[in-house]
């Protein structure tokens, strides 16, 4: 598994440009494509937020003081969290998921306020689930 190295300084304020340089070309279509998918969708536009020295910079899809989700770039791949709560758990179509999405739903406790669900995304079989995810959100 590739190590998780995130944008950790905050005092550094990356551009769009050098989160897609970190984040590399291999991976950077399926960034596009959530990001596109997100703003098409949602009509929401990020914000650029500092999650913390543990977590880096990061954006966050908000839409009044609702969180869609919050995408972490990495060298090399990028995580995105994605937070169900009972509603959207009980809309969610788990025979459309993938084995990975599954493995990390049921290895995610149920919290207060829904699971928190940290999917990092290196192939593009992971893009249809997270599509899903969000969609269990309208």
């Amino acid at each position: 598994m590739k190590k998780y190295e995130r944008l950790l300084n905050r005092e550094l304020v990356p551009n769009i440009d050098q989160i897609k340089q970190t984040i590399g070309k291999d991976v950077l279509l399926f960034w596009n494509d959530i990001w596109n998918y997100i703003q098409d969708a949602y009509e929401i536009n990020p914000e650029l937020v500092f999650y913390g020295k543990k977590y880096g910079w990061c954006y966050r899809f908000r839409k009044s003081s609702k969180t869609l989700c919050t995408i972490f770039p990495e060298n090399g791949a990028f995580t995105i969290l994605i937070t169900l709560g009972k509603k959207e758990i009980d809309k969610l179509d788990f025979k459309n998921l993938s084995e990975y999405t599954k493995n990390i739903f049921n290895h995610t406790p149920q919290l207060h306020d829904g699971r928190w669900l940290w999917i990092r995304v290196l192939k593009a079989d992971v893009i249809s689930d997270i599509k899903l995810l969000l969609q269990s959100k309208q």
